[in-house]
């Protein structure tokens, strides 16, 4: 069984910074994407960021030049961090793996997501 925990989420003033963290776990066999993905109330979840398991990255045009996605393989762990913050990126905050699990084929894992507020 493989999980997905983030961690990191909380409050933070516009133009401020939050890092996210997500480590998978479980029966895993081989790792190749990881992102991040976001709700905001009333709205789809959106794609922010990608990592591929040679760290190239991709983003949203929303958070380029504001966000870094990063991994460490040796721990299966995605990271993601925030910097100059807007209200507009208020949202649930969603972990996401393409994992290969020992007894199983490949799938799509989520995390449980965390909460990112950004208000004064």
């Amino acid at each position: 069984q493989v999980q997905l925990v983030e961690s990191g989420g909380g409050l933070v003033q516009p133009g401020g910074s939050l890092s996210l963290s997500c480590k998978a776990s479980g029966n895993i066999f081989s790792i190749s994407t990881m992102g991040w993905y976001r709700q905001a109330p009333g709205k789809e979840r959106e794609w922010v960021a990608t990592v591929s398991s040679d760290n190239s990255a991709n983003y949203a045009d929303s958070v380029k030049g504001r966000f870094t996605i990063s991994r460490d393989n040796s721990k299966n762990t995605v990271h993601l961090r925030m910097n100059t913050l807007k209200p507009e990126d208020t949202a649930v905050y969603y972990c996401n793996a393409y994992i290969r699990a020992w007894n199983s084929g490949p799938d799509t894992y989520w995390g449980q997501g965390t909460q990112v507020t950004v208000s004064s």
